[in-house]
């Protein structure tokens, strides 16, 4: 079918789905057309941009019929920006298509069937619900200081001095940054050269305390006139941490290791539920406090504690799930292979008065077998919150063999998902409720809470 089509065609298809960026998908004559900006419903035109064995790539030429669920964008820069793939499909659309694309790969890839799908968890104002940000500093073509963010799948700077996901006082952050850079002629960073001071922006915000970290990212030891952009930055209301990241390396990890406390604290405080948690400029934490409370309630009523078990947390981070599971458990043990993230999880234990929660540093497949297999300790839950890559083979071997009563897994991808669920009910267990959290509206990423029982 590739054989009829050729490069700069135009042709007229209806978009039915959406890939894993947020591009639309339709068929013409059999053949699968990828087209971003296009979204379910859309009918188009589209040129053919290129060709693959199976597939292609086409560019958005013309909406011929727009979908019913094509709504105006809030931003006008949501095409340019890879932010907010999906931001003109209406919010009601928008949760339907990711509880379909989930239930579609526990079918396809897990080969899951006969569970319970319970509604997904939306948002009732999907706007501004980011608490973390990191802009790229960068100038454009006449030499003046930009910040903002990159273009999809590139690096180019979207120049943005406001941004409907992220928290509006960012809008104040970022403006006090650049006019400190222009008034005392502060270079920024040139990804090309490798040379310029300042690459990011880095801030948190803290959702329920108001708590306010501003952190620069750069590309040298020090800053200079650091006392004025001190002076500037306190005006920040709920400001409590101005940081420094050193980030020399010539690469795309924003962050680096050192961090240097310029004023007040290097951390902030922020809460889910009654348990409140430091967080640093290197911590993981869930960028949207509101949907994560709602996301750690589903996982808590899944695991169906009584005060009596004994559970292990699996890539627990800074103990933002272990906590949360210790207030109903009898013992957490948390497993995390970042050492500060560790240290941050022992600090959010003491300061939350919580007693009966160990962490252990290292992989979460070595730290599990050597914890079951030379010092015999057994879970009764077992919770797993892996990163996109999903669980490795081996720790999900290891979970069977310690044979919990249950499992609860906690998504980010939904690919992962269903492949290692699909191990999980080839080896003794099966999935009885799935729930899907809107963790980043707007995006096509979508958080999925699994509940496994052993049978």
């Amino acid at each position: 079918m590739k054989d009829n089509f050729r490069k700069n065609d135009l042709v007229t298809l209806e978009i039915t789905d959406l890939g894993s960026s947020g591009e639309g998908i339709g068929k013409v004559d059999g053949f699968t057309l990828f087209v971003k900006d296009a979204l379910i419903g859309d009918v188009i035109q589209a040129k053919i941009i290129k060709l693959k064995k199976n597939y292609g790539y086409g560019r958005l030429m013309e909406i011929v019929i727009p979908s019913p669920a094509r709504v105006e964008a809030r931003c006008l820069k949501a095409r340019a920006c890879g932010g907010c793939q999906i931001q003109p499909l209406d919010y009601e659309k928008q949760l339907e298509y990711k509880e379909n694309k989930v239930g579609g790969l526990l079918e396809r890839v897990g080969k899951i069937r006969d569970y319970v799908m319970e509604p997904i968890i939306g948002m009732e104002e999907p706007w501004h619900y980011r608490n973390k940000a990191q802009f790229p500093v960068g100038k454009d073509k006449d030499g003046k200081i930009i910040t903002g963010f990159y273009a999809g799948r590139t690096h180019s700077i979207v120049p943005l001095d406001k941004c409907f996901i992220q928290h509006p006082l960012n809008e104040q952050i970022m403006s006090i940054v650049q006019r400190w850079m222009e008034e005392f002629n502060i270079s920024s960073y040139d990804e090309v050269s490798h040379k310029g001071l300042v690459r990011h922006i880095f801030t948190r915000i803290g959702k329920y305390t108001e708590e306010v970290m501003v952190c620069l990212v750069i590309n040298g030891k020090k800053i200079p006139k650091e006392a004025e952009l001190i002076e500037r930055l306190k005006q920040i209301p709920g400001i409590k941490s101005i940081c420094l990241n050193v980030n020399r390396e010539n690469t795309n990890v924003i962050l680096g290791k050192d961090i240097q406390c310029l004023w007040g604290q290097p951390y902030i405080t922020d809460k889910i539920g009654e348990i409140s948690y430091r967080i640093s400029p290197l911590s993981f934490f869930q960028v949207n406090p509101i949907q994560t409370q709602k996301l750690y309630a589903t996982a808590l009523e899944y695991a169906g504690l009584t005060g009596k078990e004994t559970v292990w947390d699996l890539y627990c981070g800074i103990g933002t799930i272990s906590l949360f599971l210790a207030q109903a458990a009898k013992k957490v043990y948390g497993v995390e292979i970042v050492p500060e993230a560790i240290r941050d999880a022992q600090e959010n234990a003491r300061l939350n008065h919580i007693e009966n929660a160990e962490f252990f540093v290292g992989k979460a497949e070595e730290v599990l077998p050597e914890q079951y297999e030379k010092n015999g300790v057994y879970a009764d839950v077992i919770v797993v919150d892996p990163p996109r890559k999903g669980c490795d083979e081996k720790l999900l071997a290891c979970m069977v063999q310690m044979a919990p009563e249950t499992i609860v897994y906690v998504s980010c991808d939904p690919a992962t998902l269903a492949r290692d669920l699909n191990y999980l009910s080839n080896h003794g267990y099966k999935v009885k409720k799935v729930r899907c959290t809107d963790m980043f509206p707007h995006s096509v990423h979508v958080e999925t809470v699994v509940l496994m029982y052993r049978i």
